[in-house]
């Protein structure tokens, strides 16, 4: 089956909210784990606990503090700010399209969204609450502890707040760009300009699509993009312990990405336009490299065609809908 039920994005005490539009035909069909199938209860409990606060030590910061709507779900800082104030070294990417993933954080660290929703809540950095509280404060909301009875059957625990907010991040599907509309036909969904970017994006000299490929723009692989000579951040070469992985992260899906900024794992380049300019370039001078990032030597014209088609993969309706955002 290639269609997805119509899924209501209700919480208690708001009514009965339209629902979401299907996924798109031309999209896989959208997978979840035998454990936490995606049901209009488990998705609405998720987005509630997505922009609650209770779930950081401090009450000052939710998910959605760090994955703002209007920014792709990405945040708009080169890193993010946890409770008093305290600051990871990299940046918070987009969230959209993940419940066809392999794999989570930049250094693919977390197998799954149940695992990854886990570790921002207990890092100091972050939200710093151990889940035993977290789980209390939330068992203590009668509303709360309803909606997670009528989601899982029991109540919030370690293993029902985690499948909670990994089923609001995998309903999070984005495929309405003027890209999208592209591709399934309409001539007129591109300008002269984007089409050309689109050129350049799929052509040799620029070889963009090598690892932002197919209809989700990533190919889900790790790759050192050129990253700084210095950078202390040692990516997948973290958890595999291989120097052949040092300066490895995420090749990220590109959708949506000109709201999205700043751009890389440490949120160093600020634009569009710096961004292109680094490939151009040929990376940042990290020793590690991969083969495929060289100077390119683009035009300034393919340069700004490259960055009109990039700004085509923008869903608008994606960025505004009112079901994804905070609860009433």
């Amino acid at each position: 089956m290639r269609a997805w039920p119509l899924l209501l994005l209700g919480c208690a005490g708001e009514g009965a909210p339209p629902p979401l539009p299907a996924v798109p035909a031309d999209f896989p069909e959208l997978p979840a784990p035998p454990d936490n199938a995606l049901t209009p209860e488990r998705i609405a409990l998720g987005r509630r606990l997505f922009y609650d606060k209770r779930l950081s030590r401090t009450g000052e910061i939710a998910c959605a503090s760090c994955h703002e709507q209007a920014h792709g779900f990405a945040d708009p800082r080169r890193v993010s700010v946890g409770v008093e104030g305290r600051t990871g070294d990299r940046n918070a990417p987009g969230l959209c399209n993940l419940a066809w993933g392999t794999s989570f954080f930049w250094d693919g660290g977390a197998p799954t969204l149940e695992h990854q929703a886990i570790a921002p809540i207990k890092n100091p950095l972050e939200m710093d609450l151990t889940l035993t509280e977290a789980n209390r404060r939330l068992a203590a909301d009668p509303e709360v502890l309803a909606a997670f009875r009528q989601a899982y059957g029991e109540p919030p625990s370690e293993a029902t707040l985690p499948r909670a907010l990994a089923a609001f991040v995998r309903s999070l599907v984005s495929g309405e760009s003027r890209f999208d509309r592209h591709r399934r036909g309409d001539a007129g969904a591109l300008s002269s300009a984007e089409k050309r970017g689109l050129a350049v994006f799929e052509g040799e000299k620029a070889e963009c699509f090598h690892c932002h490929v197919g209809w989700n723009l990533t190919n889900n692989a790790f790759r050192n993009d050129g990253a700084a000579a210095g950078d202390p951040d040692l990516g997948r070469a973290r958890l595999t312990r291989q120097e052949a992985d040092a300066g490895k992260f995420k090749v990220p899906s590109l959708r949506n990405v000109a709201v999205t900024a700043p751009y890389m794992h440490d949120g160093a380049l600020a634009t569009l336009e710096e961004v292109i300019d680094q490939y151009d370039r040929g990376g940042r001078g990290h020793p590690n490299t991969d083969p495929t990032i060289r100077p390119l030597g683009l035009t300034a014209a393919e340069k700004a065609d490259l960055a009109a088609f990039l700004r085509a993969l923008t869903d608008e309706a994606f960025l505004t809908d009112p079901r994804l955002g905070p609860p009433r």
